[in-house]
Parts: structure tokens; C-alpha cells; sequence
């Protein structure tokens, strides 16, 4: 097979790397060749500045790995082809041009996996199996968090000139740091409500949202939060859900669950594999992304679902401008 990756920052490099490590070598690159990243692990590589010469490659997969705010330019031609694609999360900086990429998927009958590669952690895996065990009863209430000092993010690069950092680009910490968004979808459903506050209240040099606190009430009754921020020194991402019965936590750090119950009342860990590695999740979601695109099996996070998380931030958002709570009627579709 033979995969296009569109970009080459740092999430284009690791997918290189995990799609050569996974025995996949005949691949391809579309670059804007202003990446920070070094060339030494693409030569050889064929490489192209425009999505028509990319294209006349015949790639049967695609990972759009470029700036959110360009990921249709590429993706739309991707999808016309037939090509299935691998999405960088977020869909595109806007939810209202998503419409025409489904359109292009259609035509093309091509398939696409969103890049939630948080489905995949073993942490979040072993959370979700204990809650449908009943280990804390019903699951009544959460709080997920994640913040994380964007300039430590890569280093090599003037974090200012990231696109995380850059609004023409797509960023903003709210959609950036969206997983939990997906993940929390993933584990309990669909959000019925959403409240919150967005905005810039650090020093740092941005002219995005660097604090996301968004309040979520869900179809299945349960509540809950989600803090993002890009100022935070020492990383903290993690999830707490109290049940009936008792309290499960995930760290991202260590991939360490926690069970706390009347069977455990001074808790338990339930540690990751040994050898646990943060790229483990990505390999394995590019395992599946293989898997998709020799037709061997069906994207387990779809269009739809990237739709959703990007609705989800677009609504909280709402909720800030207008001061109120978002009501969130029936489940969000592509008109």
C-alpha cells in the first residue's frame, strides 16, 4: 500500500515513523517545507507542494497531519479520489465546512478515522471496562483536566508561531486539546447541555483561548467538566469518575487506573503493560487505520464523531459570547 502524509510537523513525522515501523515504506509527503522539523528521516522520500501532484501518486491512504485550518484542502481532493483518510483532530477551524468534506467522502466512497488517539489508550480502555462491570455502580458525575505549558510543547519551535497558538491556523486551546471531548462521548454519551467560560487570562504571547472550563450535562443524566488550559508548568491530564458505589481515575502520566470501592476501600491500581510508551496509542491507531484501508474493518471513530467534539466546542464557546446554558437538541448531523 501506499500512504500520503499531508504535513510534516510533528504528528506528520510521528506517523512516518510509526507507519516504517509497522513495515509500510512506500509512502509520500505533501509539505509546505515550512516545518521546524529536520529532514534527514524523509530523504528519499518522494515529497510535493500541491494535493493534484500528491494525488497522481495514487496513495490508497491519507493522514492529513497539516494545520487544522488546511485540512480540507487536502482531505476534500483525498476523499473525491477514494482514498481513505486518517483526520488529524480537529475536522477543519470551523464546524460549518464539514458539510462539503462529507459530500467528497460520499462521492469518493472512501472511509475516514478520526485521529482521537485517546480511544486507544489502555488507561481509558481499562476505565471504560470497569464502569460497564459495575465496579462503581451507576457513573453519576466526572472531572477531566488537562493542562500543559504550551511553549514546553516543542521546543524547538517558537511556540507563538505554533498553530495551536495562531487563529488563522485553527487554534485555541479548546479545540487543540478537544480529546476529552471525544473521549467522554466514547465512555458515556451524548452531551445534552453545555456552559462555560474561554478566554486568554495568561502572560503568554497568544492571540487564541488559553483556558477552556467547560460544564457538560449528558443524555444519561450525568454531570460534569472539563478544564484545558496552555499555561499549566507541570502537566496534569487526567479523569475522575464517581459511580454509586464508588470512584475510578486515569492518569495520562503513567497510564495508572485506580479503583476505589467497598471491595477496595483503600483502592487499587490497575498499572498500564510494562514497558508502556505514549506512542503505543498511535501505533495502535494506526494499526486499525491500516486495517481501514484494506477494508478489514470499519473506522471505530468517524466523521460524525469529530463533528460532534468540534459542535461541542463551538457550543461551549457560545455559551461564553451569550451567558447561558447551551441546550443541545438531539444528536448534531452533517447537513
Amino acid at each position: 500500500m501506499r500512504f500520503l502524509i499531508a504535513g510534516y510537523g510533528s504528528i506528520g513525522r510521528r506517523h512516518l515513523r510509526n507507519l516504517r515501523e509497522l513495515g509500510q515504506n512506500d509512502l509520500v509527503l505533501l509539505r509546505s517545507h515550512r516545518s521546524t522539523i529536520p529532514d534527514d528521516e524523509i530523504q528519499g522520500v518522494p515529497v510535493e507542494t500541491s494535493i493534484k501532484q500528491a494525488l497522481a501518486h495514487e496513495p490508497d491512504g491519507v493522514i492529513i497531519a497539516n494545520p487544522t485550518a488546511l485540512h480540507l484542502e487536502a482531505a476534500i481532493p483525498a476523499a473525491e479520489r477514494g482514498c481513505a483518510i486518517l483526520m488529524e483532530k480537529p475536522v477543519a477551524e470551523r464546524a460549518d465546512r464539514i458539510a462539503d468534506f462529507q459530500k467528497a467522502l460520499t462521492a469518493g466512497q472512501g472511509r475516514l478515522l478520526m485521529g482521537f488517539q485517546y480511544r486507544f489508550h489502555p488507561g481509558l480502555l481499562k476505565l471504560k471496562a470497569l464502569i460497564a462491570d459495575g465496579s462503581i455502580g451507576r457513573p453519576l458525575s466526572f472531572r477531566a483536566c488537562w493542562g500543559e505549558y504550551l511553549p514546553n510543547w516543542h521546543p524547538w519551535e517558537d511556540y507563538r508561531k505554533s498553530y495551536s497558538a495562531r487563529p488563522e491556523l485553527g487554534g485555541g486551546v479548546a479545540l487543540t486539546l478537544s480529546h476529552p471531548l471525544d473521549y467522554l462521548r466514547w465512555l458515556f454519551g451524548e452531551v445534552s447541555a453545555v456552559w462555560g467560560f474561554s478566554g486568554k487570562i495568561s502572560n503568554l504571547e497568544l492571540a487564541v483561548d488559553d483556558v477552556a472550563e467547560i460544564g457538560l450535562k449528558l443524555a444519561n443524566g450525568m454531570i460534569g467538566s472539563v478544564h484545558l488550559d496552555y499555561y499549566r508548568r507541570f502537566v496534569r491530564n487526567d479523569l475522575e469518575v464517581v459511580g454509586t458505589q464508588g470512584i475510578v481515575s486515569w492518569r495520562n502520566a503513567d497510564a495508572l487506573v485506580t479503583l476505589q470501592n467497598e471491595t477496595f476501600p483503600d483502592g487499587v491500581d490497575y498499572p498500564p503493560a510494562e514497558g508502556f510508551d505514549r506512542n503505543w496509542l498511535f501505533l495502535d491507531e494506526m494499526r486499525h487505520f491500516i486495517d481501514v484501508v484494506q477494508r478489514k474493518a470499519d473506522p471505530s471513530c468517524t466523521l460524525e464523531d469529530g463533528l460532534k467534539a468540534q459542535l461541542l466546542v463551538e457550543a461551549f464557546k457560545r455559551s461564553w459570547d451569550e451567558k447561558q446554558v447551551i441546550e443541545l437538541d438531539g444528536e448534531p448531523t452533517i447537513d
